[in-house]
């Protein structure tokens, strides 16, 4: 009797309970998660196996005051320096603004060797105009200037899977539109049969003429499904009244519905229910963003699991 009591509640609560029902798999750390001008809290995500000190950094707007932050929340049991140089294994950049790279520039000196990654236009901007032995030392084992070789500078082909040095995660890059024609990149990570999504700043497709977003919705759909897609990182930076011809290759609260109903029509009208959505790249004011997270979930008919991370605070998928 009560095992059917059990799964007749299993029955009403619905998907939203499967995905809280499921194991970690991943944890992650935050270490910066705003857009725009605080320079202490940019986009700067640590990702690894749940259990397992091994992570890859997702961009890095912020890294140190981040590490600090994570250390105090007793996160991490161990010095800034450690988790700097020996947690962190390498560097998944997205596009080569400083609001998304600042982070691993200035902590260059300090860093152990390990590895780099983004595409070949990402990577040249950073060799050209960064580690380029003007601006900065040139940390990497590429480009113009004095080669440190701290660094080693992994160039992405997208939609290739290729394993992330010294980690049991694999990456695979998809392109986004970042006012058109520059680009961003979106990180499929794997570990084993699991995965978890990271995008980059994006604009919506109606707005950047593109069909990136459309595309990678396809890829990931059956993983929603299938609920191996653990949750997934997607940025939001204006609040609905920014005008569309001043979103700057960025998502409203609108925008952000319309791309995600086009992915509900590829998943089925109840799978995103419950999914782990995690919402990056708020940009002060802080009215604005106190307007963008009530948007979301005043209009948030999707049934997501809308998360609001913050700096130095653990979550786990």
């Amino acid at each position: 009797m009560k095992s059917f009591v059990y799964y007749l509640c299993c029955f009403f609560i619905g998907c939203n309970t499967l995905f809280a029902q499921q194991s970690p798999v991943f944890q992650v750390v935050p270490l910066g998660v705003k857009g725009g001008v605080d320079e202490s809290n940019l986009s700067a995500y640590l990702v690894a196996p749940i259990q397992s000190s091994k992570y890859v950094c997702l961009d890095a707007g912020t890294i140190h005051a981040g590490i600090e932050k994570s250390v105090a929340n007793k996160v991490f049991n161990v010095p800034t320096s450690t988790v700097l140089q020996d947690y962190i294994k390498g560097y998944l950049i997205s596009h080569a603004h400083l609001d998304h790279v600042s982070g691993l520039i200035i902590n260059s000196p300090a860093d152990s060797p390990k590895t780099i990654y983004a595409t070949q236009e990402c990577m040249a901007m950073m060799q050209n105009h960064y580690f380029n032995g003007e601006t900065w030392a040139n940390f990497g084992d590429e480009g113009p200037g004095f080669q440190i070789k701290r660094y080693h500078f992994k160039t992405l082909n997208l939609l290739e899977e290729i394993p992330i040095s010294n980690t049991d995660m694999w990456v695979t890059p998809f392109p986004l539109s970042h006012v058109n024609p520059f680009r961003s990149t979106a990180f499929l990570i794997r570990k084993n049969e699991d995965y978890i999504l990271y995008l980059g700043d994006t604009g919506p497709d109606a707005i950047e003429k593109s069909a990136d977003l459309k595309n990678l919705w396809k890829v990931i759909a059956p993983l929603i499904k299938s609920k191996k897609l653990r949750a997934m990182f997607i940025e939001v930076s204006f609040p609905n009244h920014q005008a569309d011809t001043a979103l700057f290759g960025h998502l409203t609260p609108n925008w952000f519905y319309k791309e995600l109903k086009v992915l509900q029509d590829l998943t089925g009208k109840k799978a995103l229910t419950g999914f782990n959505t995690i919402i990056t790249h708020l940009k002060l004011p802080v009215e604005n963003m106190t307007a963008i997270k009530k948007q979301l979930q005043d209009q948030n008919d999707l049934g997501l699991n809308l998360i609001f991370p913050e700096q130095g605070e653990k979550l786990e998928f």
